[in-house]
């Protein structure tokens, strides 16, 4: 018997993120029945093209779902709240980018070849995690594994585009503007981020950490089912480049790690490539990343601050892995497992 192909659509198409998950939706050759392209009333009308075809762009709107079986979602937290749960009562699965369902309990929040098992769980919406989030899960998710995590550190290196179109164009004019000497005034960022960094991401919470940091840390728990006893820290920073978020990750485990053995480990795990040779100065930076679906990991060593401890600096593109690439990666999992 013929497996039935899904209905889908794609919220926010007209975004970043959302042309992006077009494109990787070609990529990957993902089969369906039906695609319905979805925006604002303001993007309603205009035309998308995909797959060498022209579709108009639909007005989001509650009757859009009712033919839907799966929708990836990229369009903001609060179109996310006011659609996803319309969606799932019409049964259809909804695939959120935003970070409005990521620490619900009845939501589960996947990373696709991680923790794929907690789709089971689903009740109509799934959520994919932040991006910086994202990338660090696949190598750590194997290191686990194999050392059990006993605390981890980690400093982002984070691209402007994680902070969408505006911050992009922020990057370009300010670049611009000090090139030839004259003054700036931001507003995407609350300082200048041309040839600087910005040590806050997102919005400060009562114990000090940004919002950004602390997603990092609830949602990499949430993730890989950490309890309590596992410590948690991120510095999340924002750096002038365009695309590929950096991370540079300090790990203590409860067992003892080898470092031959652990990059070893890591160059045989799914959807990670290792580039690491410090003889041949080989490590990953954002533009091997920009464009490509590996996380890259590279400058493995052995930690000389814990015991059983594990230095790497991980690299990805954060429009794929941290938000497109995933998202489109679920939807795969759920038609592959029969979950819609």
């Amino acid at each position: 018997m013929t497996k039935k192909l899904p209905n889908l659509a794609v919220l926010g198409a007209t975004g970043v993120v959302g042309r992006e998950i077009l494109n990787i939706l070609e990529e990957n050759k993902v089969e369906y029945n039906s695609i319905k392209f979805l925006a604002s009333k303001r993007s309603a009308g205009s035309t998308i093209d995909f797959k060498g075809e022209k579709h108009t762009v639909i007005e989001a709107a509650d009757n859009v779902f009712d033919d839907v079986d799966i929708c990836l979602a990229s369009a903001g937290g609060e179109t996310s709240k006011r659609f996803a749960p319309i969606a799932a009562k019409k049964g259809c699965v909804f695939i959120d980018n935003s970070s409005a369902f990521r620490m619900d309990k009845d939501v589960p929040l996947v990373i696709a070849g991680v923790n794929d098992e907690d789709l089971k769980n689903h009740k109509g919406i799934i959520a994919n995690p932040n991006c910086s989030t994202s990338q660090l899960m696949l190598p750590l998710k194997a290191l686990d594994e194999k050392y059990k995590v006993k605390r981890l550190i980690v400093s982002t290196y984070q691209a402007v585009s994680g902070a969408g179109l505006k911050a992009i164009n922020e990057l370009t004019d300010n670049i611009k503007t000090n090139l030839v000497g004259m003054p700036y005034e931001p507003s995407a960022f609350k300082y200048e981020i041309a040839f600087n960094v910005i040590p806050q991401i997102d919005v400060f919470c009562d114990n000090g950490y940004t919002k950004e940091e602390m997603k990092v840390t609830n949602e990499t728990r949430k993730i890989l089912h950490f309890d309590e006893s596992v410590k948690i820290s991120c510095t999340a920073v924002r750096v002038p480049v365009y695309i590929g978020h950096s991370e540079a990750v300090s790990v203590e485990f409860e067992k003892p790690v080898d470092e031959k053995e652990a990059r070893e480990l890591l160059k045989n795990t799914w959807g990670v490539e290792v580039r690491d040779d410090v003889t041949t100065y080989t490590y990953p930076t954002p533009k091997d990343a920009a464009g490509k679906n590996p996380v890259y990991v590279g400058r493995i060593r052995k930690s000389i601050a814990f015991d059983n401890g594990l230095e790497f600096f991980c690299v990805a593109d954060n429009l794929r892995i941290g938000a497109a690439l995933n998202t489109v990666r679920l939807a795969q999992k759920v038609i592959e497992m029969e979950l819609y």
